[in-house]
Protein backbone atom coordinates (compact mmCIF):
# COMPACT_ATOMS: atom_id res chain seq x y z
CA UNK A 1 0.00 0.00 0.00
CA UNK A 2 1.08 3.35 -0.96
CA UNK A 3 2.07 5.97 1.95
CA UNK A 4 1.02 9.42 0.17
CA UNK A 5 1.36 12.58 2.20
CA UNK A 6 -1.09 15.54 1.71
CA UNK A 7 0.11 19.26 1.10
CA UNK A 8 -2.70 21.11 0.85
CA UNK A 9 -2.17 24.87 -0.42
CA UNK A 10 -4.02 28.22 0.53
CA UNK A 11 -1.84 31.33 -0.57
CA UNK A 12 1.37 29.20 -1.39
CA UNK A 13 1.10 27.70 2.04
CA UNK A 14 0.65 24.69 3.51
CA UNK A 15 -2.21 24.03 5.54
CA UNK A 16 -5.28 21.81 6.95
CA UNK A 17 -8.68 22.01 7.04
CA UNK A 18 -11.30 20.13 8.94
CA UNK A 19 -14.14 18.52 6.94
CA UNK A 20 -12.96 21.25 3.87
CA UNK A 21 -14.02 24.05 6.21
CA UNK A 22 -12.11 26.96 5.12
CA UNK A 23 -12.94 28.61 8.16
CA UNK A 24 -10.98 25.95 10.15
CA UNK A 25 -7.74 27.08 7.94
CA UNK A 26 -4.60 26.37 10.14
CA UNK A 27 -0.88 27.06 8.52
CA UNK A 28 1.77 24.18 9.32
CA UNK A 29 4.27 25.31 7.09
CA UNK A 30 4.49 28.99 4.74
CA UNK A 31 7.13 26.19 2.55
CA UNK A 32 5.55 23.29 1.02
CA UNK A 33 8.76 22.50 -0.65
CA UNK A 34 10.52 22.20 2.85
CA UNK A 35 7.43 20.06 3.59
CA UNK A 36 8.01 17.89 0.82
CA UNK A 37 11.33 17.45 1.04
CA UNK A 38 11.01 16.08 4.59
CA UNK A 39 8.64 13.47 3.12
CA UNK A 40 10.90 12.39 0.36
CA UNK A 41 13.76 12.37 3.31
CA UNK A 42 11.58 9.52 4.92
CA UNK A 43 11.63 7.39 1.77
CA UNK A 44 8.14 8.45 0.48
CA UNK A 45 7.93 8.86 -2.85
CA UNK A 46 4.26 9.53 -3.60
CA UNK A 47 2.71 13.23 -2.80
CA UNK A 48 -0.81 14.22 -2.63
CA UNK A 49 -0.82 17.97 -3.69
CA UNK A 50 -4.48 19.98 -3.29
CA UNK A 51 -4.79 23.61 -4.21
CA UNK A 52 -7.64 24.92 -2.01
CA UNK A 53 -7.55 28.44 -3.71
CA UNK A 54 -8.16 26.77 -7.13
CA UNK A 55 -10.89 24.45 -5.50
CA UNK A 56 -12.42 27.60 -4.66
CA UNK A 57 -12.23 29.39 -8.15
CA UNK A 58 -12.76 26.85 -10.15
CA UNK A 59 -9.41 27.02 -11.91
CA UNK A 60 -6.15 26.30 -11.30
CA UNK A 61 -3.74 28.83 -9.15
CA UNK A 62 -0.59 26.94 -7.07
CA UNK A 63 0.50 25.54 -9.97
CA UNK A 64 4.03 27.38 -9.51
CA UNK A 65 3.85 25.32 -5.52
CA UNK A 66 3.22 22.26 -7.83
CA UNK A 67 6.24 23.28 -10.16
CA UNK A 68 8.47 23.91 -7.09
CA UNK A 69 8.11 20.90 -5.19
CA UNK A 70 8.80 19.15 -8.66
CA UNK A 71 11.55 20.52 -9.79
CA UNK A 72 13.06 20.35 -6.32
CA UNK A 73 12.33 16.75 -5.38
CA UNK A 74 11.93 13.53 -6.81
CA UNK A 75 8.22 12.66 -5.67
CA UNK A 76 5.23 11.62 -8.01
CA UNK A 77 2.75 14.07 -7.59
CA UNK A 78 -0.68 13.88 -7.74
CA UNK A 79 -2.41 17.18 -7.85
CA UNK A 80 -6.21 18.20 -7.82
CA UNK A 81 -8.36 21.28 -6.38
CA UNK A 82 -10.59 23.36 -9.39
CA UNK A 83 -9.51 21.72 -12.41
CA UNK A 84 -12.43 22.56 -14.73
CA UNK A 85 -10.87 22.90 -18.25
CA UNK A 86 -8.60 21.14 -20.72
CA UNK A 87 -6.11 24.25 -19.96
CA UNK A 88 -5.97 23.60 -16.09
CA UNK A 89 -4.98 19.97 -17.06
CA UNK A 90 -2.49 21.14 -19.30
CA UNK A 91 -1.17 23.52 -17.17
CA UNK A 92 -0.98 20.67 -14.20
CA UNK A 93 1.10 18.61 -16.03
CA UNK A 94 3.29 21.59 -17.36
CA UNK A 95 4.30 22.14 -13.89
CA UNK A 96 5.02 18.53 -12.97
CA UNK A 97 2.00 16.65 -12.04
CA UNK A 98 2.36 13.09 -12.46
CA UNK A 99 -1.14 12.93 -12.22
CA UNK A 100 -4.48 14.35 -11.83
CA UNK A 101 -7.47 14.25 -9.40
CA UNK A 102 -10.64 15.46 -10.87
CA UNK A 103 -13.97 15.50 -8.60
CA UNK A 104 -16.61 18.16 -9.27
CA UNK A 105 -15.95 18.06 -12.68
CA UNK A 106 -16.74 14.23 -12.95
CA UNK A 107 -20.25 15.15 -12.17
CA UNK A 108 -21.02 18.26 -13.36
CA UNK A 109 -19.36 18.22 -16.67
CA UNK A 110 -18.81 14.22 -17.00
CA UNK A 111 -18.05 14.72 -21.01
CA UNK A 112 -15.09 16.58 -20.24
CA UNK A 113 -13.74 14.10 -17.93
CA UNK A 114 -14.75 11.37 -19.87
CA UNK A 115 -12.07 13.00 -22.79
CA UNK A 116 -9.37 13.30 -20.12
CA UNK A 117 -9.50 9.61 -18.96
CA UNK A 118 -9.60 9.15 -23.23
CA UNK A 119 -6.53 11.33 -24.08
CA UNK A 120 -4.26 10.95 -20.94
CA UNK A 121 -4.83 7.33 -19.59
CA UNK A 122 -6.45 5.56 -16.52
CA UNK A 123 -2.55 5.72 -14.90
CA UNK A 124 -2.71 9.42 -15.27
CA UNK A 125 -6.30 10.86 -14.41
CA UNK A 126 -7.45 9.66 -11.13
CA UNK A 127 -11.23 9.76 -10.02
CA UNK A 128 -11.84 11.88 -6.46
CA UNK A 129 -15.02 10.76 -4.96
CA UNK A 130 -15.43 12.93 -1.84
CA UNK A 131 -18.95 11.98 -0.04
CA UNK A 132 -20.88 12.43 3.07
CA UNK A 133 -23.50 9.82 3.79
CA UNK A 134 -22.62 7.77 1.12
CA UNK A 135 -23.65 10.78 -1.46
CA UNK A 136 -20.95 12.29 -3.71
CA UNK A 137 -20.36 15.97 -2.62
CA UNK A 138 -18.87 18.65 -5.06
CA UNK A 139 -17.25 22.00 -5.47
CA UNK A 140 -15.31 21.97 -2.16
CA UNK A 141 -17.63 20.40 -0.52
CA UNK A 142 -20.12 22.94 -0.56
CA UNK A 143 -22.94 21.15 -2.08
CA UNK A 144 -24.03 17.45 -1.95
CA UNK A 145 -25.34 15.56 -5.17
CA UNK A 146 -27.78 13.16 -5.17
CA UNK A 147 -25.46 10.69 -6.54
CA UNK A 148 -24.74 7.46 -4.40
CA UNK A 149 -20.54 6.38 -3.81
CA UNK A 150 -20.66 3.14 -5.08
CA UNK A 151 -22.95 3.36 -8.15
CA UNK A 152 -20.70 6.70 -8.81
CA UNK A 153 -17.47 4.67 -8.47
CA UNK A 154 -18.56 1.82 -10.37
CA UNK A 155 -19.81 3.47 -13.47
CA UNK A 156 -16.73 5.00 -13.92
CA UNK A 157 -14.73 2.09 -13.34
CA UNK A 158 -16.62 1.09 -16.56
CA UNK A 159 -15.63 4.11 -18.44
CA UNK A 160 -11.80 3.83 -18.01
CA UNK A 161 -11.00 4.76 -14.35
CA UNK A 162 -8.59 2.80 -12.88
CA UNK A 163 -7.56 4.81 -9.86
CA UNK A 164 -9.99 6.21 -7.44
CA UNK A 165 -9.31 8.31 -3.83
CA UNK A 166 -12.33 8.17 -1.54
CA UNK A 167 -12.66 11.07 1.27
CA UNK A 168 -15.37 10.60 3.76
CA UNK A 169 -15.96 14.44 4.74
CA UNK A 170 -17.28 13.43 8.21
CA UNK A 171 -14.03 12.14 8.97
CA UNK A 172 -11.71 14.70 7.47
CA UNK A 173 -9.23 16.03 9.48
CA UNK A 174 -10.95 14.66 12.57
CA UNK A 175 -8.35 12.30 13.59
CA UNK A 176 -11.33 9.90 14.94
CA UNK A 177 -9.77 7.07 12.43
CA UNK A 178 -11.31 6.32 8.69
CA UNK A 179 -13.78 4.95 6.98
CA UNK A 180 -13.22 1.42 6.96
CA UNK A 181 -16.68 0.04 6.43
CA UNK A 182 -17.20 2.19 3.61
CA UNK A 183 -13.90 1.21 1.74
CA UNK A 184 -14.69 -2.27 2.21
CA UNK A 185 -18.06 -2.34 0.71
CA UNK A 186 -16.38 -0.16 -2.52
CA UNK A 187 -13.57 -2.94 -2.86
CA UNK A 188 -16.35 -5.32 -3.09
CA UNK A 189 -18.92 -4.14 -5.08
CA UNK A 190 -16.23 -1.96 -7.50
CA UNK A 191 -13.94 -4.73 -7.68
CA UNK A 192 -10.57 -4.00 -9.85
CA UNK A 193 -10.58 -0.57 -8.97
CA UNK A 194 -7.25 1.02 -7.09
CA UNK A 195 -8.68 2.54 -4.16
CA UNK A 196 -6.80 5.05 -2.17
CA UNK A 197 -8.41 5.67 1.57
CA UNK A 198 -8.25 9.54 2.39
CA UNK A 199 -10.04 11.17 5.43
CA UNK A 200 -9.78 10.21 9.33
CA UNK A 201 -6.19 8.77 9.57
CA UNK A 202 -4.99 9.08 13.31
CA UNK A 203 -2.62 6.64 14.01
CA UNK A 204 -0.29 4.22 12.79
CA UNK A 205 -1.96 1.23 13.90
CA UNK A 206 -4.65 1.73 11.12
CA UNK A 207 -2.35 2.04 8.55
CA UNK A 208 -1.98 -2.37 8.51
CA UNK A 209 -5.84 -2.39 8.86
CA UNK A 210 -6.91 -0.40 5.34
CA UNK A 211 -3.26 -2.54 3.48
CA UNK A 212 -5.53 -5.46 4.66
CA UNK A 213 -8.74 -4.84 3.55
CA UNK A 214 -7.53 -3.79 0.21
CA UNK A 215 -6.54 -0.32 -0.48
CA UNK A 216 -4.15 0.16 -3.05
CA UNK A 217 -2.73 3.72 -1.02
CA UNK A 218 -3.51 5.77 2.16
CA UNK A 219 -3.84 10.05 2.01
CA UNK A 220 -2.25 10.88 5.43
CA UNK A 221 -2.57 14.66 6.36
CA UNK A 222 -3.12 16.16 10.03
CA UNK A 223 -1.53 12.89 11.56
CA UNK A 224 1.48 13.75 10.13
CA UNK A 225 1.50 18.00 11.06
CA UNK A 226 -0.16 17.05 13.97
CA UNK A 227 2.53 14.54 14.86
CA UNK A 228 0.21 11.29 15.54
CA UNK A 229 2.14 9.54 12.97
CA UNK A 230 5.60 10.26 12.84
CA UNK A 231 7.57 10.25 9.37
CA UNK A 232 9.84 7.35 11.32
CA UNK A 233 6.91 5.28 11.13
CA UNK A 234 5.80 6.20 7.93
CA UNK A 235 9.36 4.48 7.22
CA UNK A 236 9.34 1.64 8.80
CA UNK A 237 6.18 0.80 7.36
CA UNK A 238 7.19 1.39 3.51
CA UNK A 239 10.41 -0.67 4.66
CA UNK A 240 8.25 -3.61 5.83
CA UNK A 241 5.81 -3.96 3.58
Amino acid sequence: MRIIPAIDIINGQCVRLTKGDYDTKKVYNENPVEVAKAFEDAGIQHLHVVDLDGAKASHIINYKVLEKIATKTNLKIDFGGGLKSDDDLRVAFESGASQITGGSIAVKNPDVFENWIRTYGSDKIILGADCKNEKIAVSGWYEESDLEVVPFIKDYHGKGISYVICTDISKDGMLQGPSFDLYEKILQEAGGIKLVASGGISKYDELPQLAEIGCEGVIIGKAIYENKITLKQLEHFILNQ
